[in-house]
């Protein structure tokens, strides 16, 4: 990072594919101020201002903006991506919300944890006794897409359609968006046809499912989905549920690897879980930043912010910020809220199916595979908006 003249922010390229957002810059910056200035904005670097700035009722949700920063203002992608439920605002925004929470009840994804438990076990057992996997195509790609079939009431042999087609939208989020633009639109269209005939099939057919659940949604006051909120908040939702589940699965391998005690607690107490998926995903998240766009102008921290600024709040640099977190990984603590779901009015809606299949999964493997290293060949997404590993060797010693 160049020197600072005396009284200036730091200055982060995140633009640049090689950038890491989790590199030793970005935490250097951290130290020299809250907030750094990047070509897409303001990067809010610390706990506290993230956590206020996350609900301040000043700012809307940012995302909006993303294919505009990257030259993409028209086409099926920049129609779909204005579509999503995440960058509605006010009133609409809760319509949806308050018709789409009820497929995300507790009581219908937690009927489904026996079908998680069972097929991270499946999975585990093509590969156990090997003592080495390359853990994103043998575990985190197809658990992560056989559970969005299970959800969807899909054959689960078809997860390796919702793989690629999620995958390839995925990179969307990364700074190559407009390079990658074809490949994502051819995606998006096949995942179009999926939740069409999908759509139709449940309205022919009821369920006691998800998919139904979300197809009968209907309230007094909020009216029904209409046919296009459904497709495209079911497009999003194969795509979410997909992404964010291999990335972070990856991710907690990579963090586990360095810390064995805890690898080793998790084996031994698998009723930390739950905890041990909140603490990776506050010092590792999948979703490196959230974005906020300034509404009108204020003033912040003796910081001038103008309507139409867009400002990223850094998960991690917060997460793992030293004014309110000790160094180290600790599954059994008690932690402040993470921010690798968002938060405030768009909190996460499928939060809880995350944590559900996460959960189920990491002592499964823990139990399973003992003394995790990463080994050579790991490739990786780039690090900024949504990561994680593409491929990731692991070599392990197999429990008795």
């Amino acid at each position: 990072m160049p020197p600072l003249a005396p009284g200036s922010p730091p200055v982060l390229d995140v633009a640049d594919p090689s950038f890491s957002i989790t590199s030793a810059d970005v935490h250097a910056a951290r130290e020299r101020s809250w907030y750094a200035t990047t070509p897409y904005g303001i990067a809010v670097l610390r706990y506290d201002e993230v956590s206020r700035l996350l609900k301040h009722p000043r700012l809307r949700q940012g995302s909006v903006a993303w294919p505009a920063h990257n030259g993409v203002t028209e086409g099926p992608f920049a129609r779909w991506w204005a579509s999503w439920i995440l960058n509605k605002e006010g009133e609409e925004h809760h319509r949806l919300r308050r018709l789409m929470n009820p497929a995300f009840s507790r009581k219908l994804i937690g009927g489904l944890v026996p079908r998680f438990r069972a097929l991270a076990t499946e999975l585990i057992d093509g590969f156990a006794e090997r003592g080495e996997c390359e853990f994103v195509a043998e575990f985190a790609e197809p658990y992560a897409a056989r559970v969005i079939a299970i959800m969807l009431g899909l054959p689960e042999e078809e997860w390796p359609v919702i793989a690629r087609d999620s995958a390839t939208i995925g990179l969307a989020m990364g700074v190559t968006l407009r390079r990658d633009l074809p490949e994502i639109e051819a995606a998006l269209a096949r995942l179009y046809d999926y939740c069409d005939a999908l759509i139709a099939d449940r309205r022919a057919a009821p369920r006691d499912d998800f998919v139904t659940a979300l197809v009968e949604a209907s309230r007094a006051d909020d009216g029904r989905l209409s046919d296009a909120e459904l497709r495209d908040g079911m497009v999003l939702l194969i795509f979410g549920g997909f992404d964010t589940t291999r990335n972070q699965l990856g991710l907690a391998m990579q963090t586990f690897s360095g810390h064995l005690d805890q690898w080793s607690l998790l084996a031994e107490r698998p009723d930390l879980g739950g905890k041990a998926v909140e603490e990776v995903m506050r010092v590792n998240p999948t979703v490196r930043w959230v974005t906020r766009e300034v509404l009108e102008d204020f003033t912040f921290e003796g910081l001038d912010l103008t309507a139409g600024t867009t400002v990223h709040l850094y998960s991690e640099s917060a997460g793992t910020d030293p004014r309110v977190f000790p160094p180290g990984l600790d599954i059994t603590a008690e932690r402040k809220p993470h921010f690798g779901f968002g938060g405030g009015a768009h909190h996460c809606l499928g939060h809880f199916v995350a944590r559900s299949d996460m959960s189920e999964a990491l002592p499964l493997l823990a139990r399973r595979m003992r003394d995790i290293r990463l080994l050579p060949g790991a490739t990786w997404l780039p690090d900024s908006g949504n990561t994680g590993p593409v491929r990731l060797p692991i070599g392990f010693t197999p429990a008795p």
